[in-house]
């Protein structure tokens, strides 16, 4: 279709400058840098999930009891802050093909005719040239693909911070997961241990009849009323909870949700500290984000330097049949006070990063050295408590009931017994979430699931 018009035309030489212009416009290209196609495909598999708009989109449904990791699976497909830090990745990936477009300026034609009392023809008389706009110059080609460079690490930063917010959210999740654990954990146990105490007023009344001191009656009435209220607060607490996590996945804060009456199963951590602590700052997704903004900030400094390069406009053009031009002109950078503060800039900016990546990387390993001890110090508190202060507690509550039946203990012992066991599972169940909480915090930190290392060991 276009070379049918540019035969239609009525001369040789506009026949030409025609198609020179498409020429040039067909020559339009993206001087893409390398590792862009990856960046890109990467990103569209990450952004699966929001190809559709959201009010079509499939949330998996939840059971009354689901699993974490069914509640996790929810949350990455329904969290917005998420879905805005993916799209905030794909915008800077958007802004490597724009400053990697070549020719950077628009083509220019103009046209112009000469009026004069002459016997020239109408023809000679026109002037038609060709060039691009004058308020932009046609960069060389090596600086174009310098500036996509820059963007291309921009948009890998931005990848890397996606990276980051899917791990935070993780942790948000988690930490409400085992928050919702704790609480319903602490419910129960409020509610058996008010039973326990209505057992003790139920005894309060007849002692008092039989001549023991009314302070009994009354002490026992307080600590059932305590108790009463302790089992309110726990489960107001848990409601909480609840409907703070149905938000973060985009439920009906009333809907139904429960852990359940187990405790979530201990995750694996590898048990060598120097391989998790090589995990935590080799994965970092902060730690990746700066190393591409410095890698940014390095080829920035290369592009101010190459502003010492000039740029170049070619141009053509003819009149009628009396002449034609080619040309080029040349764009001088003289403007040198400029440019070198612009290098300046570029190395200032690039310190800065180099700085700010230098202590987050300090900051990164001695977080990761106290989550370490931390997440260690928790693992033997559980274990202690679960392997040997539970089954003392559960030791003294049997022999405290069978004295009780032989007559040889009487029922406060029991019910304080029975007591001290309840205070030893809600100190179980603490241990226990604590080190979970450590597993998720350790994971943030690193952007990594601990799941998928390889040769997990038993944790010491």
């Amino acid at each position: 279709m276009f070379s049918h018009r540019i035969r239609s035309l009525p001369n040789p030489a506009v026949r030409a400058l025609a198609a020179c212009s498409i020429a040039l416009a067909a020559a339009s290209c993206v001087l893409a840098p390398a590792g862009y196609d990856d960046e890109r495909e990467r990103s569209d598999v990450a952004g699966k999930p929001y190809e559709q708009p959201p009010e079509h989109r499939e949330l998996p449904e939840l059971t009354a009891r689901p699993t974490w990791r069914e509640v996790l699976e929810r949350a990455f497909l329904a969290n917005g802050d998420l879905e805005a830090a993916y799209f905030e990745w794909r915008a800077a990936l958007e802004r490597v093909e724009i400053a990697a477009g070549w020719p950077n300026t628009s083509l220019m034609p103009s046209f112009s005719y000469m009026f004069s009392s002459g016997s020239m023809k109408a023809w000679d008389r026109t002037t038609v040239n060709l060039g691009f706009d004058g308020s932009e110059n046609l960069e060389l080609p090596v600086k174009t693909r310098k500036a996509a460079e820059v963007a291309l690490a921009d948009a890998r930063a931005a990848g890397e911070r996606f990276r980051e917010a899917k791990f935070l959210l993780q942790k948000r999740v988690l930490d409400g997961w085992l928050d919702l654990a704790l609480a319903e954990e602490g419910l129960r146990i409020a509610r058996a241990d008010l039973e326990l105490l209505r057992v003790v007023a139920g005894t309060a009344a007849p002692r008092v009849q039989s001549g023991g001191p009314q302070r009994e009656l009354l002490q026992a009435d307080i600590e059932v009323r305590e108790a009463e209220n302790r089992v309110l607060n726990a489960g107001a607490e848990a409601r909480a909870i609840r409907a703070m996590l149905n938000g973060m996945l985009a439920r009906d804060a009333y809907a139904p949700l429960e852990v359940g009456e187990q405790l979530p199963e201990p995750r694996g951590v590898p048990d060598d500290d120097a391989r998790v602590l090589a995990l935590g700052v080799d994965s970092s997704p902060e730690l990746a984000a700066l190393a591409n903004t410095i890698e940014g900030r390095e080829d920035a400094l290369e592009l101010a330097r190459l502003m010492y390069l000039p740029n170049v406009n070619p141009f053509a053009g003819f009149t009628g049949g009396v002449s034609q031009v080619v040309g080029v002109a040349v764009m001088l950078p003289t403007t040198l006070p400029e440019i070198r503060g612009g290098i300046a800039e570029a190395r200032a900016m690039l310190a800065e990063v180099r700085a700010m990546e230098r202590q987050a990387r300090l900051d990164r390993t001695a977080s990761f050295v106290a989550g370490l001890i931390v997440l260690r110090n928790s693992a033997r508190e559980a274990e202690l408590f679960q392997g040997s202060v539970l089954p003392a507690a559960r030791l003294l509550a049997s022999t405290t009931q069978q004295s009780y039946a032989a007559g040889s203990a009487d029922l406060l012992e029991l019910i304080e017994a029975q007591r001290t066991l309840l205070d030893v599972r809600l100190m179980v169940a603490q241990a226990r979430i604590e080190r979970e909480r450590r597993v998720a915090e350790l994971e943030q930190l690193a952007g990594v699931d601990f799941e998928t290392v390889a040769n997990l060991g038993e944790e010491q």
